[in-house]
């Protein structure tokens, strides 16, 4: 019985090991696992994400994924890689600070592949929902760790409430997650499945009330009024929106007064300004102030092609104020804190046009009705608003939020957009 059992195990796992449905079923594990790990740990996230796209290859339809790459949706993003590579060759940076600025561009290169395959899976909303359960994890750990600070694996004391990582990666999870979950909860509403709606509610407000109370980045609170607005404006008529409007208002009055949190991460926008100003401080803000000052000089001096790949830290330090070790003019930095000054400054209005070319795509991909193109839209929204503040698309949390988010969703929309064309032609 024992051989038996072997030989009937072995049978088994060699057929598994010989269907491409089996490895179709591991890649999207995978991707649900990357998903699941990324709130939590970059190694974790960067492992699977590798075995994802190991577990591609045996059974990859070669001929198919390269028709895919001729999409724009995805030679925008690999045009961006190739830009960076080819910019290595006119930067005057040494030669290790130029493959290593080009390493925050590789991760777009993950886009094509998961639009291709997600095109053909049907597991793509088990991505959504490992993300969303991870996060609503992250977010009870953060209570805990706001209590009982001991609990925290951060050693810094400036941040509260953060377990793993940093408030402003922690932020931005939580406002996707909580301005995602209003698109099921209108339409469920619209169903009368108040019970369901209910509870996306509360998990969406558990959010909210997290970063008022506990901690949330200024960048969240300038992006979250506006993500809002474009959900309203595509999905909610013009009495909804004044109800909504009105009740938004409210809740972030109440949240103002009860919340001391709140109040000061708000009033730092004004003090990190006055005091940049009247004494030249390296504050927050102050710095990304002056740092895109500088950018916008660095990119005037060669708007065309850039100064190439990894040049903006010997451009910083060149124009550094000396011996004001405590000004902001002194600050020497290889990212300016702003996604468009960041690709200005190495590769000119050659580089812009491609980054602007990438957002434009997916959100004309993200068009349409249903969950799968909201997500989408929202992930390209959110990247866009935040990378005025940050080089969001080249930061690696962020940058695989992005890559992650269009990949599992786009893949859907297309297969949703195949699925119609194939209805229409067998009608006709």
């Amino acid at each position: 019985m024992t051989m038996l059992a072997r030989e009937t195990t072995g049978q088994m796992l060699w057929q598994r090991l010989r269907s491409p449905a089996a490895w179709g079923e591991t890649v999207d594990l995978f991707a649900i696992l990357t998903a699941a790990s990324l709130p939590w740990s970059t190694s974790l996230a960067g492992i699977f994400n590798a075995l994802m796209l190991l577990c591609m290859v045996p059974f990859l339809d070669v001929r198919e994924f390269l028709q895919s790459l001729k999409r724009s949706i995805c030679a925008a993003p690999i045009a961006l890689v190739l830009l960076a590579l080819v910019g290595t060759l006119w930067s005057d940076a040494a030669w290790g600070a130029r493959f290593y600025a080009v390493n925050p561009t590789v991760k777009l290169l993950m886009l094509p592949a998961l639009l291709f395959h997600f095109t053909r899976s049907r597991r793509g909303h088990w991505v959504f929902v490992a993300f969303l359960a991870s996060c609503a994890l992250l977010s009870v750990m953060s209570w805990l760790v706001a209590f009982y600070p001991n609990l925290a694996l951060k050693t810094d004391p400036a941040e509260r409430g953060i377990f793993v990582k940093n408030y402003i990666d922690q932020s931005q999870e939580f406002t996707l997650c909580a301005v995602a979950l209003a698109y099921p909860i209108v339409m469920l509403l619209r169903q009368k499945r108040y019970w369901i709606a209910g509870l996306l509610t509360a998990l969406a407000l558990s959010f909210f009330v997290n970063m008022a109370f506990v901690v949330v980045s200024r960048t969240a609170l300038v992006t979250i009024p506006i993500l809002f607005g474009v959900f309203a404006l595509l999905h909610l008529r013009w009495r909804s929106i004044a109800i909504i409007s009105v009740a938004l208002l409210a809740g972030a009055a109440v949240a103002w007064q009860a919340s001391p949190q709140l109040r000061k991460t708000a009033d730092t926008f004004v003090s990190d300004y006055t005091r940049y100003k009247e004494r030249g401080e390296p504050t927050s803000a102050g710095l990304r102030l002056e740092f895109w000052r500088k950018s916008l000089g660095f990119f005037a001096e060669a708007p065309i092609m850039g100064h190439g790949t990894g040049s903006t830290r010997g451009l910083f330090e060149r124009v550094a104020t000396p011996g004001g070790q405590y000004l902001a003019s002194a600050e020497v930095i290889g990212n300016p804190h702003n996604q468009t000054l960041n690709v200005a400054v190495q590769w000119g209005i050659i580089g812009v046009v491609v980054l602007y070319a990438i957002w434009i795509l997916h959100l004309r991909l993200f068009r349409g009705d249903g969950l799968a193109n909201w997500v989408g839209l929202l992930v390209v929204a959110q990247n866009i608003f935040t990378s005025l503040f940050n080089s969001h698309l080249f930061d690696f949390h962020e940058g695989w939020m992005y890559v992650l988010g269009v990949g599992v969703a786009g893949g859907m929309v297309i297969r949703a957009q195949l699925a119609e064309t194939k209805l229409g032609e067998a009608g006709s």
